[in-house]
């Protein structure tokens, strides 16, 4: 299993790699290149950024659900799983 330090560490260095792709985009716009070129680059973006997504859902699932799973505190324990219901609904 990949430790959380890792885990974090991925997903920023996915982030900044994003970020080069997003203002590699906003120069696409700029420079007026065919739609779907853009688009093409759009759905790469979409899709590292669902990476990241869940990296962080494992992420959170591993750690966080897990220690209130674990811990003897219920209510804990039921926030946690709401909240993860709630952003799954989200989806």
């Amino acid at each position: 299993m990949t430790d959380r330090k890792t885990r974090r560490e991925n997903a920023s260095k996915r982030l900044s790699r994003i970020e080069g792709q997003v203002r590699g985009l906003q120069k696409m716009i700029e420079d007026d290149r065919y739609c779907v070129d853009i688009l093409i680059q759009v759905k790469a973006v979409s899709a590292a950024m669902k990476k990241v997504e869940g990296e962080l859902l494992k992420d959170h699932v591993d750690h966080c659900l897990a220690a209130a799973i674990a811990s003897d505190d219920i209510k804990e324990r039921e926030t946690k799983v709401a909240e993860l219901v709630d952003l799954l609904a989200k989806r």
